[in-house]
C-alpha cells in the first residue's frame, strides 16, 4: 500500500476559527457547569452545544436527523475534542440538551456567555442598540378562531410565546411569526441581550420593558 493511500484529509475551512473562539470564550465550560456532566456520557452538553453552533455558522441548512452528516468531512477531532465521533451528535442527543438548556433557562446561558464576552474582549457598553425583527412560519394553520383561542388558553402556562399574525418585518403579512428583540453594543455589535416574543406584539408596548 502506497503512502496515499493512507492519507485522508479532513476540512477545517472557516470553521477552526469558530470553534477557536467558542473555546476562548468559554462557552463549553459554561454549559457543562449549568447542565452539569453525566461520566456516563460519550460527549457534554457544552460539545453538543458547540457542534450546533459550528453547524449554524457553516451556512447549511438540514433536518435535525441529518446533523452528524455534516461533521463526515469534517476534521471532528479537531473542532470538538478528542475521540468525538460524527455518530454522537444524533438527534435524540441534540433534542435532550436543547430541552435541558430550556429548562434552565437560555437567557440566563445567554447573558453569562454576553457577560464572558464583554470581560474577556474589553467591549465598551457606554452605547447600545435596540431593535426587532420578525421570522415568518409556514404550516398548517387552524381556520376556526374560537378554537383557537381555546387551545390558547389551554396551553399559555405551557408555551412561552403565541405564533400569531402581526406587523411583518420580512414582508409575509400573510403568515403567522414570532418575533425576536436584540440589544447589540455599539462597540463590535456584540449581541447583549435577545428575547423571542409573540409575533403580534408592538415594538412600543414592549421596548420600554426591555
Amino acid at each position: 500500500m502506497s503512502y496515499l493511500e493512507e492519507i485522508q484529509v479532513k476540512n477545517l475551512d472557516h470553521l477552526g476559527i469558530v470553534a477557536g473562539l467558542i473555546d476562548e470564550i468559554g462557552i463549553v465550560k459554561i454549559i457543562n457547569n449549568k447542565l452539569g456532566i453525566d461520566v456516563r456520557e460519550k460527549i457534554s452538553a457544552g460539545t453538543v452545544v458547540k457542534s450546533i453552533l459550528i453547524n449554524g455558522l457553516g451556512f447549511v441548512s438540514r433536518p435535525l436527523y441529518l446533523f452528524s452528516q455534516f461533521f463526515q468531512d469534517k476534521a471532528i477531532e479537531k473542532l470538538l475534542g478528542e475521540r468525538i465521533k460524527p455518530d454522537y451528535l444524533n438527534d435524540d442527543k441534540i433534542g435532550r440538551v436543547m430541552d435541558e438548556l430550556y429548562k434552565y433557562g437560555l437567557n440566563d446561558i445567554f447573558i453569562e456567555v454576553v457577560l464572558e464576552v464583554i470581560k474577556k474582549f474589553k467591549i465598551d457598553l457606554k452605547y447600545s442598540h435596540l431593535d426587532s425583527t420578525s421570522f415568518h412560519l409556514d404550516g398548517e394553520y387552524k381556520r376556526e378562531e374560537d378554537k383557537e383561542k381555546q387551545e390558547e388558553e389551554k396551553i399559555i402556562k405551557e408555551r412561552p410565546i403565541f405564533i400569531k399574525k402581526g406587523y411583518s418585518r420580512d414582508h409575509r403579512p400573510d403568515l403567522k411569526q414570532c418575533v425576536l428583540d436584540l440589544i447589540t453594543s455599539q462597540d463590535g455589535d456584540i449581541p447583549l441581550f435577545v428575547r423571542v416574543g409573540d409575533g403580534n406584539e408592538s415594538d412600543k408596548a414592549v421596548f420600554g420593558k426591555v
